[in-house]
């Protein structure tokens, strides 16, 4: 290809269209500033790098030659979605992603119709893909349909649910698979290069097509082993695959960074008439960025950097991080019982277990992008004396709650999880928020429900998990970082059931579950300079719930709040459950509320700008108990420390 020319072309590029406008030899060029400009935008907003760099030539590719937004691009995860976004008329709000009010971090279907399908949780784009084809067929339509899926997301099952039925209904579905954990010598990938063009030609498809046909055509027992000729011979060309056993005709290795290999074939592949193909790409994650390229996660999420020397911004709290509390804690229970094993979805980093594999090597287990298998794995292993630890995002868990229900709960077997990410996320908005497992755990009978008020409650609490052997159990804690409290050497295990009071008053009663908390004994301040005296008190459980503190606090005070990081339906549920069993809302003069995440999904911002928004701050918690009261009292600003 020609050298890069002196003028921008990526200035010229406003919608795909334009990008279909350039000549061939000019993609490189596309490519390269594609690159850059990603680079340069997720140094500014933080979020997903590796990933996006991987697919910059895959992206040019499929804009070029598919006619996007009528033919569905679906991207799986949406974490390489960034430079798709940069060509399809958002490169304007580009160094707005995962802010306040910009773009989000993921496909979003509200923000672009060249998102057809929102993703962040993956493995989706297959299941998806074929829905649309289908779609596009009963309503006689003649568009593309093309699924990018990478390796990692591969490890589900769901892919390969999605992949069998495709196969079965021989519906025109192009999978693209993006293979990041592969390699292929120059020699080899050349090699590779010609067979995927050679045999995704129509030339061959056609005589495959022919000899099928002509083999349907035979009779039976001659058809199957003319079919096993045709197979045999396509196996000896290509290595056959699993894909071909699924009903896909299988096109690749091709390298995903060459562009004389790209586009010829996936030419070949939107050109062709048969049922679903699948396209294998390898592609490097971090391509083109050296400190991407160097480190170990390819810089899988990055905060904010600098893009000379690729250093990463360092939060400047001193406070521990919540994640990493919950591991070392795990490991120091680990060190006294060798029964403790913990399993993890592909997330050992995100959830803290790189440590405690780096101590526990044979018993830390990453299942992959499986967390229905890692829920059974984990049940299998607690009916044998053993106590998993099942640490999975709370956001996650709800991807294997047939599981939990029937292969754990009905069982009544003593698996821990332990649900990182609860409440409300920030910069990965309502599709990783935390919002619904004290409802969908806390219905299950026998289950043990608790939430940690802070890091050194999280200590206390993974020690309580440990000690639980009689049925399941968990335990939610949120991301970021800790109230800065004195941290206990070890943990002790709680009194199951047992909450805690923190402040004495008489007016207003405060019953935070959750990390919330620091917040009600800010409100619990400012409600004491406007004359309402108010205890403050801390729930710990949810399931089984201290009725006891509950009726108490009713009995005693003139207004009761429940505050918690998580949906209708979970801990202010359980609460008034017991005070109407009780009778306890009988009594004249007891106004009862419940401060809960609101009816609706929030969008992401910055962590305290969404506790705000949902009335779960100090500000939020007074005015609540002053909407409790009827008082027409302006409340005046929450002191700040």
């Amino acid at each position: 290809m020609p050298e890069s020319s002196n003028t921008p072309l990526l200035d010229q590029i406003h919608t795909p269209e334009d990008l279909r406008r350039l000549k061939v030899d000019q993609l490189r060029q596309v490519a390269d500033e594609l690159r850059q400009e990603t680079i340069d935008a997720v140094s500014i907003t933080g979020g997903h790098l590796g990933a996006g760099l991987g697919v910059v030539e895959l992206t040019v590719a499929l804009h070029y030659l598919f006619d996007t937004p009528r033919d569905r691009l679906i991207w799986d995860v949406g974490h390489q979605a960034y430079p798709h976004k940069i060509l399809t008329g958002r490169r304007d709000r580009i160094r707005t992603l995962r802010m306040g009010g910009g773009l989000s971090g993921f496909t979003k279907r509200a923000e672009s119709e060249y998102d057809p399908f929102g993703a962040a949780h993956s493995s989706t784009s297959i299941s998806a893909g074929l829905g649309m084809a289908v779609a596009r067929d009963l309503q006689k339509k003649d568009n593309h349909v093309v699924s990018v899926i990478g390796d990692g997301a591969m490890t589900a099952g769901m892919a390969y649910e999605a992949m069998n039925n495709a196969g079965a209904m021989d519906s025109r579905l192009i999978v693209i698979l993006n293979d990041n954990d592969m390699s292929i010598a120059p020699p080899v990938g050349a090699l590779s290069g010609y067979l995927a063009r050679l045999i995704s030609g129509r030339t061959y498809t056609s005589l495959r097509e022919i000899g099928i046909q002509l083999a349907h055509r035979m009779p039976k027992g001659l058809e199957k082993k003319a079919l096993r000729v045709e197979e045999y011979a396509r196996g000896f060309l290509t290595g056959g695959t699993l894909f071909e056993e699924l009903g896909f005709y299988y096109v690749g290795p091709i390298d995903g960074h060459n562009l004389d290999q790209l586009l010829p074939v996936l030419k070949n592949v939107r050109d062709a008439k048969n049922g679903p193909i699948l396209v294998h790409v390898v592609t490097q994650k971090g391509k083109g960025y050296a400190p991407a390229e160097a480190s170990s996660d390819k810089y899988h999420g990055v905060v904010k950097f600098d893009v000379v020397t690729g250093v990463q911004a360092k939060a400047k709290s001193n406070a521990p991080v919540y994640t990493k509390v919950f591991a070392e804690s795990l490991v120091k229970e680990a060190r006294k019982d060798d029964k403790i094993v913990a399993v993890t979805a592909a997330m050992p980093s995100g959830t803290g277990l790189d440590l405690f594999g780096k101590e526990f090597p044979t018993r830390t287990f990453d299942v992959g992008i499986a967390e229905q298998h890692g829920v059974t794995f984990c049940a299998g292993l607690a009916s044998e004396g053993y106590k998993p630890f099942a640490v999975i995002y709370s956001t996650f868990l709800q991807r294997a709650y047939d599981q939990v229900v029937h292969d754990v709960a009905i069982q009544r077997l003593p698996v821990r999880f332990a649900l990182d990410r609860a409440g409300l996320v920030g910069a990965d908005g309502p599709t990783h928020a935390g919002s619904f497992d004290v409802a969908y755990l806390g219905c299950l009978p026998g289950f043990v429900v608790m939430a940690a008020a802070d890091e050194a409650e999280l200590v206390h609490m993974v020690a309580t998990q440990v000690a639980i052997d009689d049925r399941p159990s968990a335990l939610r804690y949120p991301r970021g970082e800790g109230v800065g409290v004195d941290m206990p050497e070890f943990g002790v295990p709680l009194e199951i059931g047992k909450g805690r009071v923190l402040r004495e008053g008489h007016k207003v009663a405060l019953l935070s579950f959750g990390t919330r908390l620091a917040e009600c004994l800010k409100a619990a301040d400012e409600l004491g300079h406007l004359g309402l005296s108010t205890t403050v008190a801390d729930a710990r459980f949810a399931k089984p719930l201290d009725t006891d503190l509950v009726l108490r606090l009713a009995r005693e005070h003139e207004v009761l709040v429940t505050i918690e990081e998580g949906s209708i339906g979970g801990f202010g549920t359980y609460v008034m459950q017991t005070l109407a069993e009780e009778g306890a809302l009988d009594r004249g003069g007891l106004k009862v509320r419940m401060i809960v995440l609101p009816d609706s999904y929030i969008d992401q911002d910055s962590p305290n700008t969404m506790y705000a928004k949902a009335g779960l701050d100090a500000k939020g918690i007074v005015t609540k108990v002053f909407e409790a009261l009827g008082r027409d009292t302006k409340v005046t600003p929450v002191r700040r420390a």
